[in-house]
């Protein structure tokens, strides 16, 4: 994407008002020069999504995409990437200079990178802790970095059958057990919690003395109680703060064209704002 002045990118959905994107794609455009570029968010929901896509004109250089959107999305755009279709979600929408509308989700590509920079390279099995949308997302992830069996915690069997569907689809090998049981999930090499703030609070107690690796998606509130604890044990966290600004770096450089993206300021910005709430 050229990076002309002028240039505008926003984030959509419904609620939005508490997103950190405009100030992660903010920090960006500073530290990287970019003072004509505006990035606004906008509150969007299913039945509004296909004008606010008609309307986008040449000034448009993108959008991110929250819920419930992503899958919204797809029949309106030209193109949708391998990574958005494998779990028929895309969170980044790139305008491209001949006026095409391409998807892509860089919330896999962003789990990988976050844990990566806590030196976790590839794991030998994992557990997921939930089965929503970003569940689906996680699994995706793990695709890349996992070489053996995923066990994945759900609250009823028709959870638990998508999941099984997903890891099909995704080539991972996935096995389901009853939420009841979600404390064995703890002991695994890699936990990845994708629940809503407040579910996985009981589990707290029964992390183990000597935890390996938590990826938390939730970031407000933080640390959650699970997080609070693993870490009090010398347990390796990953936060659902570092997921948004890693998947942020990669929509930042697929709409600017500038790479790297300007990590650092973007985190720290993203801290900022955070403390300030």
């Amino acid at each position: 994407m050229a990076t002309e002045s002028g240039r505008r990118a926003a984030v959509l959905g419904s609620p939005i008002a508490h997103s950190l994107s405009p100030v992660l794609h903010r920090a960006a455009y500073g530290e990287l020069g970019l003072a004509d570029w505006t990035y606004d968010l906008f509150e969007v929901d299913e039945a509004a999504l296909p004008g606010f896509i008609a309307g986008l004109g040449p000034e448009w250089a993108g959008l991110s995409l929250t819920m419930p959107l992503k899958r919204a999305v797809i029949p309106l755009l030209d193109e949708v990437s391998e990574t958005a279709a494998s779990v028929e979600a895309v969170n980044t929408v790139v305008c491209t200079d001949d006026g095409r509308r391409v998807g892509d989700n860089t919330d896999i590509p962003g789990m990988v990178a976050a844990l990566r920079e806590r030196g976790i390279e590839q794991v030998e099995s994992a557990a997921i802790l939930g089965a929503g949308a970003t569940a689906s997302s996680a699994l995706a992830a793990l695709a890349r970095i996992c070489t053996g069996e995923v066990v994945a915690y759900v609250r009823s069997e028709a959870r638990a059958a998508e999941m099984r569907q997903w890891g099909e689809r995704l080539d991972v090998e996935v096995r389901t057990a009853d939420w009841a049981d979600a404390e064995r999930a703890l002991s695994a090499p890699l936990v990845i919690a994708t629940t809503p703030a407040g579910t996985t609070d009981a589990l707290s107690k029964a992390v183990p003395e000597r935890p390996a690796t938590l990826f938390d998606v939730l970031y407000d509130p933080w640390p959650t109680a699970l997080a609070a604890r693993w870490s009090g044990y010398g347990g390796a966290v990953v936060s659902g703060l570092d997921l948004l600004v890693h998947q942020a770096v990669l929509q930042v450089e697929q709409m600017t064209g500038r790479a790297p993206a300007p990590l650092d300021v973007m985190r720290k910005a993203g801290e900022h704002a955070l403390d300030g709430r």
